[in-house]
């Protein structure tokens, strides 16, 4: 079941130093278990959406714009805003100062798709301030998962591959290519880029009649230039990210409980991922949803909500 809609009951922008101040917003009950739900993109910023499946009378849901995103300011449309003080590393250390800023000993963590690497990220480094996890749709951020979306798939979607392809000048690294793209002066190039990187992401969740087709293109202008312009950045470094590092330190989730739901249809993020990280935590527990796919259905909206009401 999806709750009533959700108004936030605080908001703000909080400093975080490096010229950043990211905006946060509370909703639910203010007593309440805490819960911070982790945006995808990167860049995607928070929607309210994100937190229908939070009782309000037993949650405290927290959200936050990573930086560069939403309301997080300076944004990253800015062609002047630096993105060198916006890496994996600042977004980790800004939730820390969030749940300080909040008074939040323990929180529950909520995400999907490059929220599930920042959550992992977050809690192999402070697995004491987690008390559980919830993540959607598992990624890593691994580079085999960077090439396989933005050039292994393309095996399946050969016209499409081939238009996102022709974009970058060149036989070179095909994100890095963009991301350069994106750092352009030129306003046309810059959203030109964005544009067909936006389209290629589309092409690959375009068989998700169940979910949200459409999505990428579908976003402002404003939005669609923050997002992919903070996605190239971090996919073209990998999100200064050892390779494998995540599941190599799993481990240190131990006595953290999860829940992993991944779709079966999901070629944006296949399920050999979610299944890795399975095995390497044994408190965790995942969820194959065969309708499925990055987008979810409602069937997988379903599974979330049970997720969710194991920590209530």
């Amino acid at each position: 079941m999806a709750f009533p809609p959700l108004e936030p009951y605080a908001d703000g922008l909080l400093e975080v130093g490096d010229e950043n101040q990211v905006y946060w917003c509370t909703s639910g009950n203010p007593a309440g278990r805490a819960v911070l739900v982790v945006h995808g993109g990167p860049g995607s910023g928070s929607s309210s959406r994100a937190r229908k499946g939070f009782d309000p009378k037993v949650f405290r849901v927290v959200q936050v714009d990573q930086r560069g995103c939403g309301r997080s300011i300076p944004s990253a449309v800015d062609p002047g805003t630096d993105m060198a003080v916006n890496t994996t590393e600042h977004l980790i250390a800004d939730m820390e100062r969030v749940r300080i800023h909040l008074g939040i000993g323990q929180w529950l963590l909520y995400g999907g798709s490059w929220g599930s690497t920042l959550i992992l990220a977050y809690a192999e480094r402070f697995p004491e301030r987690v008390s559980g996890i919830v993540l959607v749709g598992v990624t890593c951020s691994r580079r085999r998962e960077i090439d396989w979306l933005y050039r292994g798939v393309g095996r399946l979607l050969p016209a499409e591959w081939e238009r996102f392809r022709a974009v970058v000048p060149g036989d070179g690294d095909l994100v890095e290519g963009y991301r350069l793209l994106m750092e352009d002066p030129d306003p046309t190039i810059r959203r030109n880029a964005a544009v067909e990187w936006c389209r290629w992401e589309d092409a690959v969740i375009a068989h998700e009649s169940l979910g949200s087709p459409g999505q990428y293109s579908g976003k402002p202008d404003t939005a669609m230039l923050a997002f992919v312009r903070i996605c190239t950045h971090y996919f073209a470094h990998a999100a200064w990210l050892d390779e494998g590092v995540l599941l190599r330190e799993a481990g240190r989730l131990a006595g953290i409980p999860g829940e992993l739901i991944h779709g079966r249809l999901d070629l944006s993020a296949p399920l050999e991922t979610a299944w890795e990280l399975a095995k390497a935590w044994p408190d965790a527990r995942l969820h194959v949803i065969d309708d499925s796919g990055h987008t979810g259905s409602p069937a997988m909206g379903e599974a979330v909500v049970r997720a969710i009401a194991r920590f209530a």
